[in-house]
């Protein structure tokens, strides 16, 4: 814009003096003939349309105020500035060789010095056009920042550093073509101002001449070296953009491959999960092998992943293999939970399902197992004979840690399939009571309502024969009979579903009581006390105890 106002200036100062000049000589010439122009009207018309339209052409034309325009105005203006400075410099040393300066000259040194300083303070602002101020104009995009793909997540990164890199060497095309629209458009200058001078040659256009010549030819210099710069650049960007291009393809065949390879043991993971549905659905065994397969699962996904894209796995490996001595002291309850669970899974001693009973803290907790993870085994809490006598609460969710089967017992109650516990009620019966007939009465109740889990045991325990050494093997109710402090403590015991004790305890109680109460010889016990005042105390009836009811 600063050029535009100075090349206006110049020629309406032009023009308007040269206006004035042909009026004063049209003032003093007296005009013969209206109807005829002399030569010189002829060359002063050519003159003001050559000038309007280098006016209208400074004006519509951008190319003529640009960066690249603007930056060689500051260089020139530098230049001429820097060979003001020599001059003034030279004149200064002239003056101060001298043995005495007159007055005249010691004004002449001041205002040199002054000028010197001045010029001084103008060359500071424009210090970075010292060297070569089209340096930061025609160099190129930096490409070291190329992104390095090892993993899906780095395409995104090379697809947008290709987009820019597309956007980047447009841009530097604009540049260039903008460089030759500037040339095109100071030649077409050139040669209006060329007929200017041709038909009126004046100091000041000869000097705009010069100056857009050495324009010119100094941007024609640049443009060589751009032209060789960009067809460098884009040779580079070229061969990055197709590298980074076969790199994509590359990552892209290796993702396709890890898909064909993880897609292979999902059919296999889906493949088990269906057979372990088909044939251990029933079976106690489902959770333990279904979780078995979907933790192997995830942990080949994990390898499969880690060989993948992990450069250097030996690295990883010796790294763990220091780091493990302090992992397995810091982490001694979490690594012993974690081989509690391997021994649980592969010693197959709890199970998913079964109902166990444990004690912490002097405290009992009966429940069924609902989750073994690596870390804890989950149990819920059910209303049981523990909880009846000892908590007086159920339904707790209880997580017991992995690691508590190294230190302490759990007791399982529906181990390998045996679901089914001994339960025992007692109740008492004075001393003079028919012992005998009390105890058939209760161990025919037994008999009756625990049959079919007699029936249960007694197949169950035939197959365990074949893993553990069993003896004991009788599998009907038991009576005993025992002397107790204020009466005859009777015990029978009978097989019950180890899930459901209280139901079947609560059935038999009841019809035992109701059983002894029909009998007029049988009395139950409990503390009394008896005062014979006038009679004797009666003697006992004789116990007869029974082989049934020896232990």
């Amino acid at each position: 814009m600063k050029r535009i106002l100075f090349i206006l200036t110049f020629f309406s100062v032009a023009l308007f003096a040269e206006i004035n000049a042909t009026n004063e000589s049209n003032n003093t010439k007296s005009i013969e003939n209206n109807d005829s122009l002399t030569l010189n009207d002829i060359d002063n018309e050519r003159y003001h349309l050559a000038k309007e339209k280098l006016i209208a052409f400074t004006k519509e034309n951008k190319f003529l105020d640009n960066e690249w325009t603007k930056t060689y105005s500051t260089f020139a203006e530098r230049q001429e500035l820097s060979d003001k400075k020599n001059q003034i410099v030279k004149s200064i040393k002239k003056l101060k060789s001298l043995k005495s300066l007159t007055k005249t000259q010691q004004q002449e040194l001041k205002k040199l010095q002054s000028q010197y300083k001045i010029i001084t303070d103008k060359l500071n602002l424009v210090k970075n056009f010292e060297q070569d101020p089209f340096k930061k104009l025609i160099e190129p995009p930096s490409l070291s920042n190329a992104p390095k793909i090892t993993n899906p997540v780095s395409l995104i990164g090379a697809l947008s550093f290709i987009k820019e890199l597309d956007i980047n060497i447009k841009k530097y095309r604009n540049k260039a073509l903008s460089l030759d629209k500037t040339i095109e458009a100071l030649n077409k200058q050139k040669k209006l101002l060329q007929e200017i001078i041709a038909i009126k040659p004046s100091a000041i256009d000869k000097q705009h001449l010069d100056f857009l010549s050495k324009e010119i030819k100094k941007l024609y210099t640049i443009k060589d070296i751009f032209e060789t710069s960009r067809h460098l650049y884009e040779k580079k960007a070229e061969e990055l953009k197709l590298s980074i291009q076969s790199d994509i393809k590359a990552e892209l065949q290796k993702v396709a491959y890890i898909g064909v390879v993880i897609g292979f043991f999902l059919v296999l993971f889906l493949f088990f999960k269906y057979l372990t549905r088909k044939y251990l659905a029933e079976k106690e065994s489902f959770y333990t092998v279904n979780k078995v397969i979907n933790i192997s699962f995830i942990t080949i996904l994990i390898l499969v992943l880690l060989f993948a894209y992990l450069e250097n796995v030996s690295y990883l490996i010796t790294i763990l293999g220091f780091a493990s001595a302090g992992i397995a002291i810091a982490m001694k309850d979490w690594f012993m939970s974690l081989m509690g669970w391997f021994v649980i899974v592969l010693g197959g001693s709890i199970h998913v399902g079964d109902r166990v009973k444990f004690v912490q803290g002097g405290v009992e907790y009966v429940g069924d197992v609902v989750d073994i993870s690596m870390l804890r085994i989950t149990i819920h809490e059910d209303v049981t004979l523990t909880t009846y006598t000892t908590n007086r609460r159920a339904g707790r969710i209880i997580f017991i840690p992995n690691n508590y089967i190294f230190t302490n017992m759990i007791a399982n109650y529906s181990h390998s399939g045996l679901k089914t516990v001994w339960d025992g009620i007692d109740f008492y019966v004075t001393f003079d009571s028919n012992v005998s007939k009390a105890t058939t009465i209760a161990k025919n109740i037994a008999k009756q309502y625990s049959k079919g889990y007699t029936d249960i045991t007694r197949k169950q325990l035939n197959k365990l024969r074949s893993k553990y050494q069993l003896k004991n093997t009788n599998v009907e109710p038991r009576v005993f009979a025992f002397v107790e402090g204020y009466g005859m403590k009777v015990s029978v015991w009978y097989l019950t579903n180890a899930y459901a004790t209280l139901t079947l305890r609560s059935t038999i109680s009841t019809k035992i009581i109701e059983e002894i109460s029909k009998e007029s010889d049988i009395e139950i016990a409990y503390p009394t006390q008896s005062f014979y005042v006038d009679r004797k105390i009666p003697k006992a009836n004789s116990i007869n105890l029974t082989e049934e009811n020896n232990g």
